[in-house]
């Protein structure tokens, strides 16, 4: 028997779940492509993507998921035979580093810890002991959809700031980018992409980079240039510049649409919503690590990011619990991917999402750690209720 009838539960963390003003705006004939109003509607989204990103330089718009933002960035900026220095803190820095490095660029990586966020102060020490200045660009992540981690990227531009270093800085907000602070300008970062499928609420299939005065003068002379990618090329006067070819017209719309949601909530009421049910699944989960089985990837409080908690599970089967979950209740927990494949779970909480949707997700994990006899301090879904009911206004 199940009670898995209903509306499932997508509690992974991307794609997200979509707005249904979002799908709908996607159902409309499609348009002259070469008309004024879509010429307007790039126009807008170029315009408030460097809002999101809080630059006043400019941002592009690509066909293409997060691994074509990747590209994107790299291309704009390197050459062949440069050094990038890769600050490790899960799967997804690190990917961005490997997808480099088939290009022909040369990578370093500053190891870090599945279980930690990056540490300025180590970032800092490789950079002052780089006299020459061989590493030309530092690649990180603001959160680890892997590992769970958060990272302080304004500490890291004030630690590459003080030592000097002329290396650009470039940053992954894939999983952060309309959930969390992200002060492009302020925290001195020169290149950042991101994608349409999480905190933008849109579907898969566009990515964004927004490159600083600094990143594009560099850009000049990178020979990683390709026609599609090539930041000269989409600022040409002709539309269809803008897009390398066809605009992804529907997409474009969908994304208008979320973009308007996120500015009538205003960004820094998206930002306390991430942060509240973040905290809730966070206390729902310290409740359950009183068993000894179920604990945070992430060691450290501060560290642990507001879109996605990585649950380990110590001796036990996280797939199991995530069948259960999912076959018998309809909600669909994120899977533990690289080294913590096999040995955790995720839950997302990013994007279109609201307490009931949190709750109910907590209470399912809670229904399945108990149907499957795994160990677990009692009583997590409400401390997540307590925590809301304290912290949310009345």
């Amino acid at each position: 028997m199940t009670v898995a009838k209903g509306r499932e539960f997508l509690s992974i963390p991307g794609p997200t779940n979509l707005p249904d003003a979002v799908l709908a705006a996607m159902q409309r004939p499609a348009i002259d492509i070469y008309s004024g109003d879509m010429i307007e509607l790039t126009r807008s989204l170029h315009e408030d993507l460097t809002k999101i990103f809080r630059t006043s330089g400019r941002a592009y718009i690509y066909a293409a998921n997060g691994h074509g933002g990747w590209e994107a960035a790299v291309s704009n900026v390197l050459s062949r035979g440069e050094t990038v220095l890769v600050l490790e803190s899960g799967l997804f820095a690190a990917g961005w580093g490997d997808m480099a490095r088939m290009m022909g660029v040369k990578l370093e990586v500053l190891k870090g810890d599945w279980r930690r966020a990056i540490r300025p102060a180590e970032v800092e020490a490789r950079l002052r002991k780089d006299k020459d200045h061989s590493i030309k660009a530092i690649v990180a992540v603001q959160v680890d959809t892997a590992s769970g981690a958060y990272n302080d990227i304004e500490a890291i531009g004030k630690a590459i700031k003080s030592t000097g270093h002329p290396a650009l800085f470039m940053v992954d907000t894939v999983a952060s980018l309309g959930c969390m602070p992200f002060e492009m300008d302020k925290w001195g970062i020169d290149v950042a992409m991101s994608g349409s499928q999480k905190g933008l609420m849109t579907p898969p299939g566009l990515g964004f980079v927004a490159a600083n005065e600094r990143a594009r003068e560099v850009h000049k002379k990178a020979d990683l240039r390709t026609p599609y990618w090539d930041w000269t090329e989409r600022e040409g006067s002709e539309h269809y510049r803008k897009y390398a070819g066809t605009a992804p017209v529907h997409l474009l719309f969908a994304l208008r649409k979320a973009i308007d949601m996120l500015q009538a909530e205003g960004l820094e009421n998206a930002f306390r919503r991430h942060h509240l049910l973040a905290e809730a699944v966070r206390r729902a989960v310290a409740a359950w690590s009183e068993g000894q089985v179920i604990g945070f990837n992430i060691a450290e409080a501060n560290e642990r990011s507001n879109t996605v908690t990585t649950v380990t599970m110590n001796g036990h089967d996280p797939q199991a619990l995530q069948r259960f979950c999912k076959e018998k209740c309809g909600v669909v927990l994120g899977t533990g991917i690289g080294d913590l494949s096999g040995q955790a779970f995720r839950i997302a909480h990013m994007g279109h999402v609201n307490a009931p949707m949190i709750l109910g997700t907590l209470g399912v994990v809670e229904v399945g750690l108990n149907a499957l006899g795994i160990p677990h301090g009692k009583g997590g879904t409400e401390a997540a209720i307590e925590y809301l009911g304290e912290n949310v206004g009345a």
